[in-house]
């Protein structure tokens, strides 16, 4: 029976030390030992082994982290520690976990946190056309013209928005299903429209639900919801 072993540069991107990309350059400028020999590219990592970067010792990859916060307005997206309203400073967790995807600084809802890079990458991926869901107070009376015309499509940033699942829910507010990631979609599809945005929420992301998850607050996923997630992900990925 084969042992299970991990690629290299996946092993150490895994740990949170470095991208695959910035593993396989440390691979061929040697700084990377297995068992106390100069690795090389497409090396193996077995459960035994012991990997050091120069010289120092690399623990195992940490276990998976799969989190989803109700981010609050005011909290930017970004790993970049500078910026003193970084998501990362917000929910201090103790392993080293990236957003995946975008959400405005002035927007609410639903973010997913992970560091587990395969899945940021199935995730992002424009293609898979993953459905995301918001609610949306705009600043005057929503009409059916309103309605219609965010269902079929409006020009922004020089392109046509695909079709969205749009449906009013009050006087001013509502309910949006986007398969795309334009920047700032929602808001420029508004403005286009002569609708300012006032409050912005995502609610879902693929079968993730926000629910009632209170704001500021975060939760690590079920495993029938990421079991879930991973198998849509995985016939997302097969067309």
């Amino acid at each position: 029976m084969t042992k299970p072993s991990t690629s290299l540069n996946k092993f150490l991107s895994s740990t949170g030390i470095c991208s695959r990309r910035e593993a396989d350059t440390w691979i061929e400028a040697g700084r990377v030992k297995i068992n106390g020999k100069v690795a090389q590219k497409g090396n193996r990592v077995f459960e035994e082994d012991k990997v050091t970067v120069d010289g120092k010792p690399i623990r195992s990859a940490p276990g998976m982290v799969y989190i989803a916060l109700h981010k609050p307005p005011g909290i930017t997206c970004t790993t970049d520690l500078r910026d003193k309203t970084n998501i990362i400073d917000f929910i201090k967790h103790p392993q080293r976990i990236f957003p995946i995807g975008r959400l405005d600084k002035s927007s609410s809802g639903l973010i997913l946190l992970t560091n587990d890079g395969d899945i940021v990458n199935q995730i992002l991926r424009v293609e898979n056309h993953h459905e995301k869901e918001y609610i949306v107070t705009v600043d005057r009376p929503i009409t059916a013209d309103f309605i219609r015309r965010m269902t079929s499509g409006l020009p922004i940033l020089g392109v046509m928005t695909e079709r969205a699942v749009v449906y009013q829910i009050s006087k001013f507010v509502f309910s949006i299903i986007l398969t795309q990631g334009l920047n700032r979609q929602i808001r420029r599809m508004c403005e286009f429209l002569d609708y300012k945005v006032v409050t912005l929420k995502r609610i879902r992301i693929l079968n993730i639900h926000l629910n009632d998850l209170p704001v500021g607050k975060w939760r690590n996923l079920r495993s029938k919801e990421l079991q879930t997630l991973k198998e849509n992900l995985h016939k997302a990925n097969r067309h």
